[in-house]
């Protein structure tokens, strides 16, 4: 264990406080009680959390159609934008919202008063079109204090916001803005990376309302309207559809619900990252990854201060983001482990002290343990535990995350997160323990998709089709003998070499333990011999030049002979989505000369060639 919290640190949690009210002492006790009694769990969680009702439920689930179709906080009445912005803006106006920065280096602040303002225009202008509730508006936009504007102006008004990576291709953003039926959209002039100015409306399809955003140099404040009250929506009516990309077919669209956000995002706040009332939050993140609306709706719930960069994090100098979070005394920050990668490569030996730091967080994919060492030790100078977290967008939010309170092994997820009833299964859909296994959620979560948008059946096939009566989420994952969880890549990617089964992540971990490889992935091919064989890429760091033979050496002396892969291939990058997960199954695609399929959601597919 690298990560022990004092008994002083346990006491000033919130799960710890939480824990003690329900009559718990230990951590499992309370994990198996929140799994065995959701009903129960998930009343006493909104409670804690304060979410105001404008009309209070009368059941808590109803899973009377299966768990696919679960129903929850039946007959309540709430809204996002009130648990979020109006009150807090009717009891603390003063109180910041949002610091913002742009990677040109200007920087400001919105008050809970000011967004509530300028939420109303919004609201106002929204109806004023006839924009109906339950009607879409699209939003592709950067990383700018407009957006919270935009998402908050939308729920009030009942509409549902579809946020798009702004960094996506024409093709993508019309196919997403057409399968969505936005009759909305919100967008920029231009995006603005690394000093270069990329024209962003110009790309955007034709829909019956646009509204473009000019962001000023500089300090401003959001425009302000009418202040607008929030319209009561039932629970279950929509409040978000995010977009995600399977191995196969077109991207699907994920629907999410008022209750099941303010549920699931508050909770992983609260609890797994331990929100205090003076913390600065920040997620290195872009609005169309659900980490975006998930930081703002889930710290915003408590009336807490979030950090939005837009811009590159190493630019103009690598040590960008540190000092970023050093000057803004950010609190928690989360990073991909991509991202850490490739900071890692460039930043110098002293970082700025970052004395605010508490927590660090991460998720996207499996970590290495080189890079997830120098996170704790570089940036959180072992004081900080890394909340390692894993979901996805079609959940809102985490199967699993360590809580604060336990200890960590490096690359840990602690285990399943507070409600959910997450499990590691083999073939048969048995529990296993000690060997990798298929993830899975045996119960309804509040939060899961209530379908894929226009296509019901897509999703029971995903998700509900493999282990009849289990959420299957398509990870590998295993627990230890001390009951810690990791993740080893996607179950569609793992390999199996000669009748052992092993996960990508396994095999990068091994390449990149070469010394001046930077980053890695590796695929399965068809072997005639083995079944199948590992390909492997490797990005070498500045100015190295790697021997792909002495690389496929190493493999061998980590993981044994029999993961030796066939060949290893040297690459200036990977081809990677926007929110930074490497996209194997195109690398398998491209390698073997078949068709790639559905490009959109890959940030630099010029990677691919």
């Amino acid at each position: 264990m690298i990560w022990e919290p004092s008994r002083e640190f346990i006491e000033q949690t919130n799960v710890w406080r939480f824990m003690q009210r329900l009559g718990f002492d230990d951590r499992e006790d309370f994990l198996r009680f929140s799994r065995d009694n959701p009903e129960q769990f998930w009343g006493e969680m909104m409670r804690e959390m304060g979410v105001e009702w404008f009309e209070p439920y009368r059941q808590v689930l109803d899973a009377s159609r299966g768990p696919e179709w679960a129903r929850w906080f039946v007959g309540g009445h709430v809204n996002i934008a009130h648990n979020c912005l109006d009150r807090w803006a009717a009891r603390t106006p003063d109180r910041i919202a949002c610091i913002w920065e742009n990677e040109s280096g200007a920087t400001g602040t919105i008050t809970f008063g000011e967004l509530e303002r300028a939420a109303g225009g919004i609201a106002d202008m929204l109806r004023g079109h006839g924009i109906q509730p339950g009607d879409r508006a699209a939003l592709c936009m950067p990383m700018a204090p407009e957006i919270l504007a935009i998402l908050y102006g939308c729920w009030r008004a009942g509409v549902v916001t579809v946020p798009i990576f702004a960094g996506f291709g024409t093709a993508a953003i019309k196919a997403r803005i057409e399968d969505s039926g936005a009759r909305v959209l919100f967008t920029a002039e231009h995006l603005e990376r690394r000093g270069k100015r990329m024209p962003l409306a110009e790309r955007m399809p034709l829909v019956e309302y646009t509204v473009i955003a000019r962001p000023v140099p500089g300090p401003r404040p959001l425009p302000q309207g009418p202040i607008v009250p929030s319209r009561p929506t039932e629970s279950e009516d929509t409040a978000l559809i995010l977009y995600t990309s399977g191995t196969t077919g077109r991207p699907k669209g994920t629907v999410h619900t008022h209750g099941g956000c303010l549920a699931q995002m508050g909770k992983e706040i609260w609890l797994g990252f331990d929100h205090k009332p003076d913390d600065r939050f920040f997620w290195l993140s872009d609005i169309g990854w659900m980490m975006g609306p998930w930081s703002i709706v889930g710290n915003h719930l408590f009336g807490g201060t979030i950090f939005l960069y837009d811009g590159a994090p190493d630019f103009p100098t690598p040590t960008r983001l540190w000092e970023m979070v050093d000057r803004h005394g950010i609190t928690t920050l989360g990073l991909s482990p991509t991202a850490i990668r490739v900071l890692m490569k460039h930043t110098p030996a002293e970082l700025p002290p970052m004395e605010k730091l508490r927590l660090l967080g991460s998720t996207g994919e499996p970590w290495d343990e080189a890079s997830w060492r120098w996170f704790f030790e570089r940036v959180g100078r072992r004081r900080c535990p890394i909340i390692n977290i894993s979901g996805g967008t079609e959940i809102v939010g985490c199967f699993l995350f360590p809580l604060p309170i336990q200890p960590l092994k490096p690359c840990s997820l602690g285990g399943p997160a507070p409600g959910m009833a997450t499990e590691v299964v083999d073939e048969n859909g048995a529990p296993v323990r000690g060997r990798t296994g298929y993830l899975v959620c045996t119960r309804p979560a509040p939060s899961m998709t209530r379908g894929i948008w226009n296509d019901p059946q897509r999703y029971i096939e995903t998700y509900w089709s493999r282990f009849p009566g289990m959420w299957y989420h398509g990870d590998w994952a295993s627990v230890d003998e001390d009951g810690q969880w990791f993740l080893h890549g996607r179950a569609d990617e793992s390999m199996n070499v000669a009748g052992r089964k092993v996960g990508p992540a396994e095999v990068e971990e091994a390449i990149m333990q070469h010394p001046g490889v930077a980053e890695a992935a590796v695929i399965g091919v068809p072997d005639e011999i083995k079944g199948e064989a590992i390909v492997g890429f490797a990005v070498p760091g500045p100015g190295v030049e790697l021997d792909p033979a002495a690389i496929c050496a190493t493999v061998a002396d980590v993981l044994g002979a029999a993961f030796r892969p066939r060949e290893v291939r040297i690459a200036a990058e990977l081809p990677k989505t926007q929110s930074g997960k490497i996209v194997r199954r195109l690398m398998r695609a491209k390698y073997l000369g078949e068709p790639m399929g559905d490009l959109s959601t890959v940030a630099n597919p010029g990677s691919l060639r």
